[in-house]
């Protein structure tokens, strides 16, 4: 049997899960993440307590709520970001598959290959463009040096970006705008092959035409891909979104298809914070 994080240390710990289904668009999908009794803070600070939520494969999910709500640590929980954290501490569990991302046998480089993220802020790394696609496909050692200069064309292109940058590939990514620099980090994420990709804000920094075609990109990216995305801008989690969660004062307040939670939500709060009444 392969484990799904591989690592010398014990195997990932295994938990049962018979979940009802979740109806993406009027379709079951299976589910890809999922939070069991969550609660995640720092030091003396809870930031999250007790969320229990489903994520559907091959869909977007939208993460909304107010500034403070634990809709950014729950999202870094995922690939356990927040462990860089001084004095981080969680309870409960979150399942990959039916596997527990924080058994003592996972392998965080392993889990980060399966679960890529992409900031709030373009972070290109201090190498040439070609380089930063191809930083996590050496460290992964997922293809051999004939395959490199296909593999940056291919996620390149998928971003949108080739065109671009092709004449410059061995030049710094800092010469790049903004909205071609984030560009970048997505191909760069894209290429380690990952089964869900975390977005934290990733268009907040830019203007509108950059932030609609980034927008076009990622909905090209399902369902091949499971993408779960935090974001303060309402329209754009309406317009990119199959399902989403709202957040409010550290709790999940609600969860559901994007338009239903939008234009019939069940919770008087949820109410409240999509129609402005709430900021």
């Amino acid at each position: 049997m392969t484990l799904p994080f591989p690592s010398p240390g014990p195997a990932p710990v295994t938990v049962s899960v018979d979940p009802p289904p979740i109806i993406v668009g009027g379709a079951t999908r299976p589910i890809s993440m999922q939070a069991k009794d969550l609660s995640l803070g720092f030091g003396s600070a809870t930031i999250l307590s007790g969320l229990n939520v489903a994520i559907p494969k091959g869909a977007i999910t939208a993460l909304i709520g107010p500034t403070g709500s634990g809709k950014t640590t729950f999202l870094r929980s995922l690939n356990r970001m927040n462990d860089r954290v001084s004095k981080h501490w969680h309870k409960g569990e979150v399942l990959l598959g039916n596997a527990s991302i924080y058994s003592p046998g996972v392998q965080l480089m392993a889990l980060r290959r399966r679960v890529g993220m992409v900031f709030q802020r373009p972070n290109p790394f201090p190498m040439s463009i070609a380089g930063n696609i191809l930083s996590g496909v050496k460290a992964h050692r997922i293809a051999n040096k004939e395959h490199y200069r296909g593999i940056v064309e291919a996620r390149l292109r998928e971003v949108g970006l080739w065109e671009a940058v092709a004449h410059r590939l061995n030049s710094s990514p800092f010469n790049l705008s903004g909205g071609q620099q984030q560009l970048l980090c997505l191909a760069r994420a894209l290429a380690i092959g990952p089964e869900v990709l975390l977005l934290d804000e990733p268009t907040s920094s830019l203007d509108p035409v950059t932030t609609e075609n980034i927008e076009a990109m990622i909905r090209s990216l399902v369902p091949a891909l499971t993408i779960i995305i935090v974001t303060h801008n309402l329209a754009q989690a309406r317009r990119i979104s199959d399902k989403t969660v709202f957040f409010y004062q550290g709790k999940m307040v609600e969860f559901g298809e994007t338009p239903q939670l939008f234009e019939d939500p069940k919770e008087p709060e949820t109410a409240r914070y999509v129609s402005g009444r709430m900021g």
